[in-house]
């Protein structure tokens, strides 16, 4: 570790495999907290280089434990979180609407570390019980079109950074690298990110990866669709802004994407939006967000259409139903 942070210290960037090597040492406890702390802190000060982000999701993927789906087309909506903007649980309540909608959605999650209330923090208060029993899981999304993946049952090696980050309360590249290592790598995944520069990282690793995808920044800061303003959009397809009119709504004030400080709030406007008794602009941020995402699976269908879909799935109580379906309180 000593050598690594002295050639860190010098402005230098790690090679892939050093990266990954670094990780590796991590997760097996080999350095002790100020150790991992110094360097951590490294990437707060600089930005993290495109052969330092492959080789740190190499080394998550290589560790984490395994969910084969057998070739099912499925999705991930997930946001890196850092934005510091306090919203509610926006990307895990529109996974419930794309799977009412009828589209496979295998979601990963942990709690919240950067913000008051992560998804794992929400749906655990919800009555999901976490597992990683692929059995469990497969049932799940054969029978409700969705499964959660809890990072830390599926990122166990990770346990050795949980005290630093807690104590840290502030977003490191263990965000930018959270919605890059589902262990399903899933066939589709919408990325919400924490700024534009990390944006255009994603999009060089997921053009790597073959895989569809599509990952937003929004201009003032949010990492999803918020209607707050425009959005830089790139995708497997191409470049593009979105603004509120894109997907067929109006612009709204990011006061009334507040998403509380607890889970007992954050689960409150949760079943609000899915019982369709949410503000208009709670339940139009999470319409724009599925729709972009059944977009990424169908983007032969136009995102108003695409977007008409999730509004269904919650009008329907379609998207309720797939969440009482997998929660234990069902």
């Amino acid at each position: 570790m000593r050598k690594t942070l002295q050639k860190l210290f010098a402005h230098k960037q790690l090679n892939r495999e050093e990266a990954r090597r670094m990780l590796l040492g991590i997760a097996r406890e080999e350095f002790n907290d100020v150790q991992i702390a110094s360097f951590v802190t490294v990437f707060q000060m600089r930005s993290i280089g495109m052969a330092e982000l492959q080789g740190f999701r190499d080394a998550l993927l290589e560790l984490s434990v395994p969910l084969n789906v057998g070739g099912q087309t499925t999705i991930d909506i997930v946001g890196t979180g850092g934005d510091g903007k306090n919203t509610f649980n926006i990307s895990t309540c529109s996974c419930f609407v794309v799977a009412g909608a009828g589209y496979k959605v295998t979601k990963h999650g942990s709690y919240g570390v950067s913000s008051a209330v992560g998804s794992s923090n929400v749906l655990m208060e919800l009555g999901y019980e976490f597992t990683n029993d692929s059995d469990v899981l497969l049932r799940q999304l054969d029978k409700a079109n969705i499964c959660f993946l809890h990072a830390p049952l599926f990122h166990p090696a990770l346990k050795a950074v949980v005290p630093v980050r807690k104590q840290l309360g502030m977003k490191t590249f263990f965000n930018m690298l959270g919605p890059l290592v589902n262990p399903v790598q899933p066939s589709h995944q919408l990325f919400g990110t924490f700024s534009q520069e990390l944006s255009r990282l994603y999009h060089y690793l997921m053009q790597e990866s073959g895989r569809d995808y599509t990952i937003v920044y929004a201009l003032d800061g949010y990492d999803e669709i918020s209607l707050t303003g425009l959005a830089k959009v790139h995708s497997s397809r191409g470049e593009r802004l979105l603004s509120p009119d894109d997907f067929g709504m109006y612009q709204v004030n990011p006061k009334s994407l507040y998403g509380g400080e607890t889970p007992a709030e954050a689960k409150s406007i949760f079943l609000d939006v899915l019982n369709d008794l949410a503000t208009p602009a709670q339940k139009a941020v999470v319409c724009a967000n599925a729709g972009l995402a059944i977009h990424t699976l169908c983007p032969e269908k136009s995102l108003l259409d695409c977007v008409q879909e999730a509004r269904e799935s919650i009008e329907t109580g379609n998207a309720l139903a797939k969440l009482y379906k997998i929660t234990s309180n069902n």
